[in-house]
């Protein structure tokens, strides 16, 4: 699992950004949610990594 939280405002930044952002579920500057670990939310993660904090989490 990768816990991911909201660092940076995606406000000026490029739409597909702040889509991608959208699609994780996050809202708020330090929201956090929690994701399965897979490819497609690796490759989601790697899109918007200026403005995200990925943690791992062993469940």
């Amino acid at each position: 699992m990768l816990k991911v939280t909201l660092i940076k405002s995606p406000i000026a930044s490029l739409p597909k950004h702040k889509a991608t952002v959208a699609a994780l579920g996050l809202r708020k500057v330090g929201q956090t949610v929690t994701k399965p670990d897979n490819a497609a939310i690796r490759g989601q993660l790697f899109a918007v990594k200026h403005m995200v904090k990925v943690e791992e989490v062993n469940e």
